[in-house]
């Protein structure tokens, strides 16, 4: 196989990931809170806990940046930091019990997008969408979630 084709189509791919992810968490994001703060509080939903220096390699921003925005969203009782017991100068971050169920209401309502998107398919086309997912986690993405 041509591998640069390949890789095009791994391109478009990425870019329809890109569209759907934006059609599918379109309107989710509360009003008291900026894009930026929602896309840290939705990273920390998915792999918490994580440290200031996750956050900020994930998401692309400064570290004085991340931190500042986890001051912001620590005080809207969004999340919280706690120290690591093995060693006290590690702080790692988690969601607080009301950024939890946020997080979990706009997840459902992404989910219900999601299910709505998938309707039409059959039993064997969501078998072979979850294969094909499974596929590229393993072989493209390496993530373990």
């Amino acid at each position: 196989m041509n591998k640069e084709a390949l890789f095009q189509k791994c391109v478009t791919f990425a870019t329809s990931v890109h569209e759907v992810t934006y059609e599918l968490t379109k309107d989710i994001k509360p009003d008291d809170i900026t894009p930026v703060q929602y896309s840290i509080l939705e990273y920390i939903a998915v792999s918490q806990p994580v440290t200031l220096s996750q956050i900020s390699d994930c998401k692309h921003i400064s570290m004085p940046n991340t931190s500042r925005e986890l001051k912001k969203l620590t005080e809207k009782n969004l999340c919280e930091k706690f120290d690591v017991a093995e060693d006290r100068r590690k702080q790692l971050i988690r969601l607080s019990e009301v950024g939890q169920a946020m997080m979990n209401e706009a997840f459902q309502r992404i989910g219900g997008r999601f299910l709505d998107r998938i309707k039409d398919a059959s039993a064997e086309e969501l078998e072979e969408i979850q294969r094909a997912l499974d596929l590229l986690q393993s072989k493209v993405f390496y993530g373990d979630k």
